[in-house]
Order: structure tokens, then sequence, then C-alpha cells
């Protein structure tokens, strides 16, 4: 198969000795690994679909797979597999300023889009955390989220058609231009968030919308972290809707301030970036109300960004979380649950109990706005006991958030890290439905096996 491979791509567009897949061997999720037998770098469709008619014939499992930035475990390979690896596919096709929309290969970095839109003068907002290296394809699988969810949605709502190869290598093309288009089932959706479990998304169409004339940033501070929790809930009651809300508790905004040096108050228990966009006249008088909502709600202090410049540094900051806390132990796990706005407080309170009982540390930080939480685990892998204490904190953390009428994962995906919590989440029948549409879809169990759930 491997002979049969080199002819179809090329000799550069294979890996198969040990030291070139090591890198392929995990995501971002670091403590789940497996090498695969082989990767491949497409650069079509067309050679997407010869590999997975080559791998169905040899009956050997495929897992796609772009930069890796994924925090699920969903792009791990399975032993023995074909690693699909769509970097190559790095061409933006077209952009089109009349009908709002930019048609990509899967490999294009995210950031790229954000770029190609804005020159422009249009917008794509979704943003995960690690958009400067993530794929849009791999976006598109996770249906990724960032910080910009409150008011714009995740990446499926920007998602307005896909070309997709099937299992059995059928390129199949879902979706087009047209704002309105209800002929036959959404089969685009379907794929969007599937991991690459029912097919392998090579291309991407996508909405755009008008670039935002003004923005402005706020970061606020308290002393108490559920006056951060009813200041979120005193915004959306005004009916605000930021375009971004996010929370830093206070471990983890002292380890970003020691890490980016923005001027963070490290003696705060909680802080909250806020910023509004829109036209200039109505950005002005959300942040005036929003600095009144904090100033009544507890906050110790409020800071509005200095110019443009400042507010990059904010953002920057606290996108810059995950890598400040990675710094302080040798294993960092970054975990993902959302609960209902009014729970957050009463979430918050629960990890950091959770923590405390296990005896981890654990950071929080999210998106607020949203109500999706990232308890992030300061561990080392090498410490058995400590490990198994992070597993136990992790399942109480998951079924408090179920409790609460949240989810196990808000943006991240369930991959192999919570393909566990998902049927406790779904129920039977739903669960019972996922496995029919993979079945359906996959019959021979090939596209990324056992990411998700069991068949």
């Amino acid at each position: 198969m491997i002979d049969d491979l080199i002819k179809l791509l090329g000799q550069d567009n294979v890996l198969v000795e040990r030291e070139d897949l090591i890198a392929y061997s995990f995501d971002a999720t670091a403590v789940l690994r497996q090498l695969p037998r082989v990767v491949v770098f497409p650069r079509t469709a067309a050679e997407v679909s010869a590999v997975l008619k080559l791998s169905r014939g040899h009956r050997v499992p495929v897992v796609a797979r772009g930069s890796g930035t994924g925090l699920s475990g969903g792009s791990v390979p399975v032993e023995g597999s074909v690693v699909v690896c769509l970097v190559k596919m790095d061409r933006i096709e077209e952009v089109d300023a009349r009908n709002f929309t930019l048609r990509a290969g899967a490999g294009v970095l995210t950031q790229a889009i954000y770029a190609a839109a804005d020159e422009v003068g249009l917008f794509y907002p979704p943003d995960p955390g690690s958009m400067k290296v993530s794929t849009i394809g791999g976006n598109v699988a996770e249906n990724s989220g960032g910080l910009r969810g409150l008011k714009y949605g995740v990446t499926r709502d920007y998602v307005m058609g896909l070309e997709v190869v099937l299992a059995d290598g059928e390129v199949c093309h879902l979706g087009n231009k047209c704002v309105k288009d209800v002929a036959g089932y959404s089969m685009k959706d379907l794929f969007i968030g599937s991991e690459g479990t029912l097919g392998i998304v090579t291309e991407v169409l996508l909405r755009l919308v008008p670039r935002p004339a003004a923005r402005q940033t706020l970061l606020a501070t308290y002393s108490r972290m559920d006056a951060a929790a009813e200041t979120v809930s005193a915004i959306i009651a005004a009916r605000i809707v930021p375009c971004t809300l996010e929370f830093l508790d206070s471990k983890t905004l002292r380890c970003v301030e020691e890490y980016a040096h923005v001027g963070l108050p490290m003696d705060a228990e909680a802080l909250l970036l806020i910023e509004v966009d829109g036209h200039p006249a109505a950005v002005a008088d959300e942040a005036a109300r929003i600095r009144e909502l904090c100033a009544a709600n507890g906050a110790t202090s409020v800071r509005l960004a200095a110019d443009a410049a400042e507010a990059a540094r904010l953002a920057t900051a606290r996108r810059s979380a995950f890598s400040a806390l990675a710094r302080m132990r040798p294993t960092t796990i970054l975990e993902d649950a959302t609960v209902p706005r009014s729970e957050l407080a009463a979430m918050i309170r629960f990890i950091q109990e959770t923590g405390a009982r296990h005896r981890l540390e654990i950071a929080t930080f999210g998106h607020f706005g949203d109500g999706n939480l990232h308890p992030t685990f300061l561990t080392d892998e090498r410490d058995g006991d400590e490990m198994h204490r992070v597993e136990s904190a992790m399942r109480e953390i998951f079924a408090k958030a179920l409790e609460l009428g949240g989810t196990i994962t808000g943006e991240h995906g369930v991959g192999l890290a919570k393909k566990a919590f998902l049927k406790g989440q779904l129920g039977d029948g739903s669960y019972a439905l996922l496995r029919q549409v993979k079945r359906a879809l996959d019959p021979d169990n090939l596209l990324n096996p056992g990411k998700i759930l069991d068949l």
C-alpha cells in the first residue's frame, strides 16, 4: 500500500520513517499519543479520494489532520493508520466581495482567512485561540469557537458549503453561495463538528460579514469572582451583546501577566476582558453603559484601552493564557465545559473546590459571555497518582456541568478525551442515532475510528 501511495503522491508527500512520524502521533492534548503507519500530504480532492479508495481496499483506517492544534485527541492516529495531512491544500481560491463569501482549501490557516477578508473590508468572525496556526478544515471538523462566540457564533454559523470526500472516495459538493437554500436535508451541517469520522473536508465556502467600523476594549477587575459573574448577567440583562466577554481567574491572570507583561493587577480574584464593536456611536454608548454596570456590580477597577494598540495587547494577553499556564508544570491539560450563564459562579466554585479536594492545581479561564469555561490542569503526566486524581476530578467536573444543564464540550469536541462522557449527556436514544449515522456513511469504520463513539 505504501508503494502505491508513493506512486500516487510522490516520495516527498509520503512519510514512513519513525522519526518523521513522531510529530504526527499527537495533537495539543499532548498526553494522547499513537504513531501512525504512514503520513501523506495530498494536494487535491482527487488525491484524497484516491488515498481513501486505496486505504479502503487494504482495510486500513484513515485519520484526517490539519495543524494538530485540536484539544480532544480528535486527530490522534489509531494503530496502523494512514494520516491524511491536509496542510498542502492551502490555497484561498476566491474572495467574492459582492456575495460576501470566501472559498478556501482545508489547509488554509484561520488567520489567513481573516486577513483575506480584511483586505476587502469584510470580516470572518470565528477566532479560536490557535487561529494563527490552526487550519480552516480543522475548524470545520471540530466546529471551533473562540473569543467572539457570544456575538458572532461559531464556525458552523459561517459555513455555506463544503467539498467532502466520503469513505468510499466519492467527492461531494454540499451547499452554495445562496443566502436561502432549503432544498433537501442540510447535509453540510452533518459534517461540521464530525471530527473526520464521516468524511474528509477538502474545501470550505465561508460566509463573511461587513467589518465593524469601531471597537472598544474594557478591562474590569474584581476582588470577588461572584461579582464578575453578576456583571455578566447584568450586561446581558441590559440587552448589550459584546463581541468578547472573557474571564480569567486569579491564577490565570497572574501567569498571563508574568508571561505577557501588559499591566494586569496581580491581586485580583477575577478579571473580565470585554470588547464591543459596531457603529462608532453605538460602541461608545455600549462601552459607557458597560463601565457603569461593572462599577455597579462590584468591580474594583474598570479600564478602557487607550487605543487600538493597547486593545490588541490585552486581547493577545488573553489569547496567551494557555501558553502562560503551560510554563508552570510539565503537563498542561486544557479542558472545556459549558454551563448556562446563570450557573457560571456555581461552576467555577465547584472547579475550585474539586481542585482543593483532589490536591490539584487548576486554573480557570474562558468565555464568560457564552458560559464556556476552560478548567486547566497544571500537572505532570509522569506522576501516576496525580494523573489518577486528575481523571477523577475531570469526571466530577463534567458531571457537575451536566447537572447544571450544561455540556461536556462547548468548542473543543469529543475526540478521544471525552468519548466516555458523551452517552451520559445524550442519553441512549440520541447516542444510538449517532451510531446509525456513522454506520450509514462509514460502514467499514475506517474514518477516524474510535473517535466520538465506538461502534
